[in-house]
């Protein structure tokens, strides 16, 4: 099968968000790939024998995308960042789970220097998002970018994008952003 373009993409989903129930299984096969890429993003700092596989995960985030008929989807980009934060929940709510049956552990550490950083323990992963909660309380443009970034993996340009602001503006935030969260997880 060809490579989709965003285009072919965008219209499959304003199609799909319209209402056109036939748009949804043309949709599946182009969007997948990206789906399961974003997935092994995030399961790629997991710890070896993790209980959910990046196929699982992309599984449980596409049953939780079909069952939502009130988003309006903009585009390719607003797709894959609400996938990206389905992704986050499942795997937050997972650490957060597996936390609780544990108690206890070390204090995190984790660098947020690159987008591509993976969180390699329960802790740290529930720490990063308890860090982002607190930013986007205080700036949920901030928080938002920091989700499409590091935990959907999105590009300067597709966060630029999803959010309606420059490039330029995707670049600073990200830089306050990663001193406001390196501040927060040190705390």
């Amino acid at each position: 099968m060809a490579a989709a373009s965003p285009q072919d993409i965008t219209e499959l989903l304003l199609a799909w968000s319209g209402g056109n129930q036939d748009a949804l299984p043309m949709l599946t096969p182009l969007v997948y790939g990206e789906l399961h890429r974003l997935a092994h993003h995030y399961m790629a700092g997991e710890r070896t024998g993790h209980t959910l596989q990046p196929t699982a995960l992309v599984n449980e985030a596409y049953l939780r995308l079909v069952q939502t008929n009130r988003v309006q989807w903009q585009n390719r980009a607003h797709f894959f960042a609400v996938s990206a934060q389905l992704m986050r929940r499942i795997l937050v709510d997972f650490a957060r789970s597996r936390q609780y049956a544990k108690r206890g552990g070390k204090a995190p550490v984790i660098s947020i220097d690159d987008a591509d950083v993976a969180v390699q323990e329960c802790a740290q992963l529930v720490a990063l998002d308890d860090a982002l909660s607190a930013l986007a309380a205080v700036d949920p443009r901030k928080g938002q970018m920091v989700e499409l970034r590091f935990f959907g993996g999105l590009s300067v340009e597709e966060t630029a994008e999803v959010l309606k602001v420059s490039v330029e503006t995707v670049m600073r935030d990200w830089r306050l952003a990663k001193v406001w969260l390196r501040r927060e997880l040190r705390s």
